[in-house]
């Protein structure tokens, strides 16, 4: 009996110690994947229209991929008859966007840094005071701005010190965007004194009158990629999910026409669409607003799940940091049907980080 007894309380110590050990590594595995899912990127979308209001489309595609950041354009930056930079296209809130983390996004026209008798300050102070003015009315708040920017090699002083004066008035997180030349050559384009930077992997190629995609082209993107590990500067990714109709006539680009596809001249006989990216206008007419001249060509540059997720994989190679985010340009039901269901949680491209 007390043989029995002793195997007995062996048993059960042996028992213990083997749920003790499932335990143990059970939750060593939870907390070692809680630590992986912290250290992905989270995703992100630009909000690119001049009109605020989310369909119900986005806001499920914002929930399903646990969204938290929005990044809206809040108007551009160009020249005035005067030459004096002036505001355009500013942005209006016909619905409040929530709980959202809002980054207000600035875009600078080339034009108005290239000018000689810039005034850095008061530009700066006339961008801070306008953002200000437009969170007040909204109620909303926010920690970081975002300046876009493609400067040159000839608008590089100017816009250097005015990022080193926007951030000293604004006193808030400032980042920038950055083109892949400018990872590539930053010794010649220079580094502004942000607090991070967001790559836009898009628009890599020369937008012309041939067959190839200008929004994503591998082959270019390769030969700047080895340079990410040496830039200096904390990189966001910013990645494209739009398309656009390339309208060329006499081999020469007439127009660009933003979310326009193959799809759209079904069923319509003055167009004869050759294949998914390629399209001939059989009869003049007008359509979306454009004039249409027979023998036109149009060429479709879009962008599939497949090239995103092979952009990720290529960034992940090269990149020395796990980026915070990933920014998708851009948010609007159009672009975000074009994928099917399963591939629009965007969500599962960050795990290729």
């Amino acid at each position: 009996m007390l043989l029995e007894n002793q195997k007995s309380t062996q048993n059960n110590s042996l028992n213990r110690n083997y749920f003790l050990k499932i335990f143990f590594v059970l939750t060593a595995t939870f907390m070692l994947s809680c630590k992986q899912e912290q250290n992905l990127p989270q995703v992100s979308f630009y909000y690119w229209k001049t009109n605020f209001k989310l369909s119900d489309f986005e806001e499920n595609v914002l929930k399903k991929n646990d969204v938290r950041n929005l990044y809206i354009r809040y108007f551009d930056v160009d020249l005035d008859s005067e030459q004096k930079p002036f505001p355009r296209q500013v942005i209006r809130f016909a619905q409040k966007p929530g709980n959202f983390k809002i980054v207000p996004v600035v875009y600078i026209k080339n034009a108005a840094m290239l000018h000689k008798s810039l005034n850095i300050s008061q530009t700066a102070e006339n961008i801070i005071k306008l953002i200000n003015q437009i969170n007040t009315k909204n109620n909303i708040s926010c920690n970081e701005i975002q300046i876009d920017c493609d400067w040159t090699l000839k608008s590089r002083d100017n816009f250097m010190k005015f990022i080193a004066v926007f951030k000293k008035i604004s006193q808030k997180r400032l980042s920038v965007t950055i083109r892949l030349h400018q990872i590539k050559y930053y010794t010649k384009t220079g580094i502004p004194g942000a607090d991070s930077g967001v790559l836009m992997y898009y628009n890599m190629g020369t937008l012309a009158a041939d067959s190839l995609n200008s929004v994503y082209d591998r082959s270019i993107a390769q030969k700047y990629l080895p340079s990410l590990r040496k830039y200096p500067l904390d990189l966001d990714i910013a990645l494209p999910i739009f398309y656009r109709a390339v309208l060329i006539r006499n081999k020469k680009i007439e127009n660009l026409i933003s979310k326009v596809n193959a799809q759209n001249f079904d069923y319509d006989s003055s167009f004869l669409v050759l294949d998914e990216n390629n399209i001939k206008v059989k009869k003049s007419n007008f359509k979306f607003g454009y004039y249409f001249k027979e023998n036109d060509e149009i060429k479709i540059e879009s962008i599939n799940f497949e090239e995103i997720t092979e952009m990720c994989n290529d960034l992940k190679t090269h990149l020395s940091i796990t980026p915070k985010n990933l920014i998708f340009y851009d948010l609007d039901s159009i672009n975000l049907k074009q994928f099917d269901h399963e591939n629009q949680n965007f969500k599962t491209l960050t795990h290729h980080f």
